[in-house]
């Protein structure tokens, strides 16, 4: 168990936005930062961080909390793992007594794969470096591509022996079950027989974006023909080949921070620009590239750069990678190696100093690199010429972004010199068969693509309009007092309350104002006692009373201190509510002298008006009590229209106080 002042430390040292920001790409947007949500697909940033709250908020996905929360949802972590990561990324040492074989026995199956994946890079490293066929096999072999010392620890690179069960029996020995073993594919177990997957290949571990072992690739090192050179982990719980990139943990910040990632496609080409000096570059491991993989990236950047080896066959096949890039609406970028060279090689035999240069003289935009490519083969032959340019509009067609098609559009018809109108009419035509392929209406893009003959909109009936659920009133009112007594509940001001008194010439009830100064959070707890108004939902309820219990006991109440010690429903409750106004906030307007009133510059007018609401609608719902008293046989209708009337005209002064209009 880690000890509570180790967590403690941790929250109070960690910061969301650094937490997060080694994951997400965030851009500041006034006091918070924003960015894409790495829980769903989308083109719109809605995943907010405020670093004030230190709490951050999805609203595509609806999820929220604190740095530990953003782990435990992003990398499923369990809570003690996301404390762990934490403490290491900021140099904490946590107090915790050392898990016995029956604790490691009873982590769930997940968490198993993960100790058995680490404990297998830990034995791969262990034989290259510290035994004798380590070092003069392994450790030969990633000397000779030029690998220093350092970038082989850095990458954690292993050798697995020449010998048919020298992990398995090794890692038997230390307690690891074979089953789990046999899940990440480490031994291959066909009936009573056992074997090492990986016999006699060095390795290259694969790790998730917050460093945690997922897979490997191993790569044989004789030539058995009748072996694969390269060999990857098979799918598993914790590792899907279509989902990660390998050195993505490595390159996170740097792609974040030079607003591009190089995409190469193997190990060796990633591990030597590391040494090089270019550490935003990653590989899709020898995979086809997946759409997963395109949003990993672009959590980070909107920028890829694909690098290809001068071998031209593999580039025309590697197209197909691009069309998916311009389909994420992601910027691409195209680099080709001259003949013979591939990444690898030609970082290795170039300074950074050369390998940048080389690198921005000559990444092409897609649509001039692959026009180049296909004019070549098109060869002046007219029918390949107009084949050539349909597949470079094809690519077009994909974008998501009009603006942007139509930009390239334009850049094509000078390139491929040919008319502006024939290409806008051609990617009608695309979008409008891929719009009847999906069985939706037909997109026009503009009107220079239009066919005359066609019309240039079509008529569909209105469906009848879904009716939008009813808002719960009280709810949204209970919310909002929770929402006040976290943000402003410590805080001393002056209110105007209004005292109930009769006239004594017409007898009327009129609203007496006093002014009073107090705080927060005791005006809103003494104003619900008073009118004996209760929560109606239950983790308000809680919440309400663990607040007003803090709020009473301790001096300078933090928001972030509360939410860090409640259970995770109810902090993921707290954040949707202290981050729902951020998601409509606005943010640099006063460098155009527009100057909005911020919510805690009126917050005794925002409590008075939100008490105010509530006892309106709870005398509303009493209202409508006596209604349904009244349909019930002998019932007294005189007493009850009496009451009816008071209540009434008690809603009408509270209704003047709050500036509303009663119809």
């Amino acid at each position: 168990m880690i000890s509570q002042n180790s967590i403690a430390q941790v929250f109070e040292t960690a910061r969301v936005e650094e937490v997060i920001g080694d994951f997400v790409q965030l851009k500041k947007a006034g006091t918070n930062y924003k960015g894409l949500s790495p829980f769903s697909e989308e083109r719109s940033p809605s995943f907010v961080v405020s670093p004030v709250k230190q709490i951050w908020k999805d609203f595509s996905s609806g999820k929220g909390g604190n740095a530990v929360t953003f782990l435990m949802e992003h990398e499923h972590f369990t809570y003690p793992e996301a404390i762990k990561y934490l403490a290491k990324k900021y140099n904490i040492e946590i107090e915790e007594t050392e898990r016995t074989d029956e604790e490691r026995a009873q982590a769930d199956n997940r968490e198993s794969l993960y100790l058995v994946s680490e404990y297998a890079s830990s034995y791969f490293q262990n034989v290259l470096h510290k035994t004798n066929p380590g070092k003069a096999i392994g450790l030969s072999y990633f000397k000779e591509r030029g690998f220093t010392e350092e970038t082989i620890k850095k990458f954690d690179l292993g050798y697995s022996l020449d010998e048919w069960q020298g992990f398995t029996d090794d890692a038997l020995g230390k307690g690891y079950k074979l089953n789990f073993l046999e899940q990440t594919g480490l031994t291959i177990v066909k009936g009573e027989k056992r074997f090492d997957r990986f016999k006699g290949r060095v390795m290259f571990p694969i790790h998730s974006m917050s460093g945690r072992v997922l897979g490997f690739g191993g790569r044989i090192l004789t030539n058995d023909k009748k072996a694969a050179k390269y060999l990857n982990s098979p799918e598993s719980e914790i590792y899907h080949k279509s989902k990660i990139l390998y050195g993505l943990y490595h390159a996170k910040q740097t792609i974040a921070k030079e607003d591009n990632c190089y995409l190469v496609e193997g190990y060796t080409d990633v591990i030597q620009f590391h040494q090089t000096g270019i550490t935003n570059v990653v590989s899709s491991s020898g995979t086809a590239l997946s759409p997963d993989q395109i949003r990993l990236i672009n959590r980070l950047t909107n920028n890829i750069t694909v690098l290809f080896d001068g071998d031209a066959a593999g580039i025309r096949a590697s197209i197909r990678g691009i069309d998916l890039i311009l389909e994420q609406g992601v910027n691409v970028k195209i680099c080709t190696f001259p003949d013979g060279e591939d990444p690898d090689s030609f970082s290795k035999s170039n300074t950074l100093e050369e390998l940048t240069a080389y690198l921005e003289g000559n990444a092409k935009d897609f649509i001039q690199f692959k026009a180049s490519l296909l004019v070549k083969e098109a060869n002046n032959d007219p029918i390949k010429k107009a084949e050539t340019i349909r597949e470079i509009v094809n690519s077009i067609a994909k974008i998501p972004d009009q603006i942007k098609r139509e930009i390239y559009i334009q850049e094509c018809a000078r390139i491929m010199d040919i008319s502006e109108n024939v290409l806008f009419t051609t990617l009608a035509q695309i979008n409008n068969k891929q719009a009847q392929d999906n069985n939706k209406p037909k997109s026009y893009t503009s009107s220079s693509s239009s066919d005359p003959n066609e019309p240039p909109f079509e008529v569909f009936r209105n469906e009848e309009p879904s009716r939008k659920p009813k808002v719960d009133i009280q709810y949204e009112l209970e919310k909002k007092i929770i929402e006040i007594l976290m943000l402003y509940g410590d805080r001393t001001e002056q209110f105007e309350d209004l005292i109930l008194q009769e006239d004594e010439t017409s007898g009327e009830l009129l609203l007496e104002p006093t002014k009073h100064e107090a705080r927060v959070f005791e005006k809103v707890y003494l104003d619900l006692q008073e009118d004996e108004m209760q929560f109606s939902n239950p983790q308000f309820k809680a919440l309400y009373y663990s607040i007003i219990d803090k709020l009473n006991q301790e001096e300078g109440f933090l928001t972030k201190n509360f939410i860090n010690q409640l259970d995770q429903d109810a902090a993921s409750t707290v954040t949707s509510i202290l981050m729902e106004d951020e998601r409509y906030n606005l943010h640099d307007w006063e460098r155009n002298l527009i100057i909005p009133k911020e919510k805690k510059d009126s917050v005794s007018q925002l409590v008075s008006q939100t008490i105010l609401s509530l006892r309106c609608h709870l005398i509303d719902q009493k209202v409508a009590e006596y209604k349904n008293e009244t349909l019930k046989e002998n019932v007294d209708l005189r007493v009850i229209m009496e009451d009816v009337k008071d209540y009434v005209g008690l809603k009408m002064l509270l209704s003047r106080k709050l500036g509303k209009v009663l119809g």
